[in-house]
């Protein structure tokens, strides 16, 4: 009998992290046994999304696999970030894990960029979603039973009425046609709080709608873009 690749996942905490554990689960070459999540330890949130750890947490033990979060100071520097990641991962790899997990559906840059760091710690990635089109994705995902939330938008793509709705069916054909049905190009985060990973479903609350404005990133390479970025959190509450 083959030996199954004993694998990490990269948990996020939304919809296509947990499609992609889904299917990772169902795959028998791969022995799922640790998850990690980037947190902001200032704000004791997860990293892009604002999810508050205690929900996340809740999710985990939901799902009910050990963990570990890579804490992260309130503006980690990539050389930050890549430190406090690749310190976690060798302790993991000294358990003889020798994968680590991805949700990413179809963004090449940063699917190299974590196979190149994970390979200078002879760790390889996988990414059980990898170029599968993203309205199918979606409509795997509610026939599946999953059920999520979107916690931030980008204010500059959608209107504010997305942020705090459950993603439905109705979701999906309200999306305006310049948004990707699944947010692969940073337009929505989600959390995910239901479906056939999950032990029981994760409570919560909707609390306030926050708005933060960033710089935009990709100014630089194309001035056509909008100096700045605004996105709307909305708070979920245990």
């Amino acid at each position: 009998m083959a030996v199954k690749k004993k694998t990490i996942f990269s948990w996020s905490s939304g919809k296509d992290s947990a499609l992609a554990f889904y299917h990772l689960q169902k795959n028998n070459d791969f022995e799922l046994s640790h998850l990690i999540t980037t947190v902001n330890a200032h704000y004791d949130r997860v990293s892009m999304h604002g999810l508050r750890r205690e929900l996340l947490e809740k999710q985990l033990a939901s799902v009910g696999l050990p963990y570990s979060t890579i804490e992260l100071p309130i503006a980690p520097s990539m050389s930050e970030y890549e430190d406090r990641m690749n310190t976690v991962l060798r302790q993991l790899k000294s358990k003889s894990h020798t994968h680590v997990a991805f949700g990413d559906i179809f963004l090449e840059d940063l699917r190299n960029y974590r196979e190149q760091e994970l390979a200078k710690q002879n760790l390889r990635a996988y990414f059980p979603l990898w170029n599968r089109d993203t309205t199918d994705l979606m409509h795997e995902f509610l026939s599946l039973g999953f059920k999520a939330i979107v916690v931030a938008i980008n204010a500059n793509l959608m209107d504010a009425s997305f942020v705090g709705r459950v993603i439905d069916k109705q979701f999906l054909r309200d999306l305006p046609a310049t948004v990707d049905p699944c947010g692969e190009n940073g337009e929505f985060h989600t959390f995910c709080f239901d479906g056939p990973i999950f032990q029981y479903p994760i409570k919560f609350t909707l609390g306030d709608i926050v708005q933060k404005v960033y710089d935009n990133p990709d100014q630089d390479n194309n001035p056509d873009n909008a100096k700045k970025m605004a996105f709307l959190f909305c708070d979920l509450v245990p």
